[in-house]
């Protein structure tokens, strides 16, 4: 079995460093309630369609608590990306204070 790269959030640089891009795959709702600021957003399920906007460089990919990230990355790591999973994903973002962004007008939340 293939190790994924992971990284729990006492491990990301706050605030997230210029050179590491985010990617959160998780379902448009989900993103309209909460996100990192500067993140790039493809659901999941269509990922395999546009995977030429992953941006190069490492790349941090996020979900609700890790699993569709985890599934993402171990994908991307066969295309040749160098990404990481988030453990933990967008909860633990939260839960851990770090800035999230809204497109819904209201305080960001991860639902």
């Amino acid at each position: 079995m293939t190790t994924i790269p992971t990284v729990h959030v006492a491990g990301v640089p706050d605030p997230v460093p210029p050179g590491l891009a985010v990617l959160d795959v998780r379902e448009p709702t989900e993103w309209e309630h909460g996100h990192i600021d500067g993140a790039q957003h493809i659901p999941l399920g269509e990922l395999g369609a546009r995977v030429g906007e992953v941006p190069g460089g490492q790349v941090l990919v996020v979900c609700r608590i890790g699993g569709r990230s985890a599934q993402a990355v171990a994908w991307l790591g066969q295309q040749g990306h160098d990404a990481v999973n988030l453990e933990g994903g967008m909860l633990d973002w939260e839960a851990a204070g770090r800035p999230m962004v809204s497109e819904t007008g209201r305080t960001p939340q991860v639902v």
